[in-house]
């Protein structure tokens, strides 16, 4: 995890999300990895995650 200066322009919400806006994260792809921010707090920034960590989380998720 770091953070990243490219600021993603395309942002989608998780899949993961409580559909009632609580506990809402968005997730945006990046060039070499995904951008992860919390929707009611956008104005805090995001956090960038490399690809293979990325797809590591996601596929711990999965499980």
């Amino acid at each position: 995890m770091s953070f990243s200066p490219t600021i993603p322009t395309i942002w989608r919400k998780s899949s993961y999300s409580s559909s009632h806006g609580q506990n809402c994260v968005e997730v945006a792809d990046l060039p070499n990895g995904a951008a992860v921010r919390d929707t009611q707090h956008r104005e805090s920034g995001h956090l960038t995650f490399p690809g293979a960590e990325w797809s590591a989380l996601l596929g711990t998720i999965r499980r």
